[in-house]
């Protein structure tokens, strides 16, 4: 029952992933249109993928927790 909890708050993760490659993608596209704004398209995609990772992290954490604590 423990692992079922695990693995539901480790699915931020799979989320996280599809976003930072559809983030990424997009920002490829910008690029290629507007190849003068690559230094602010590159800023935004860095923070918005600081923030899909963190709450990828988040999930991880809490599974580990749910593991660790309720073990």
């Amino acid at each position: 029952m423990i692992a079922i909890g695990a693995g539901i708050a480790a699915l931020a993760c799979i989320g996280a992933g599809v976003g930072i490659g559809i983030a990424a993608g997009k920002a490829t596209e910008a690029v290629a249109r507007q190849p003068e704004a690559e230094s602010k398209i590159t800023k935004l995609l860095l923070l918005g993928g600081a923030l899909a990772e963190a709450t990828a992290i988040y999930g991880f954490v809490v599974a580990i927790l749910i593991i660790v604590l309720l073990g």
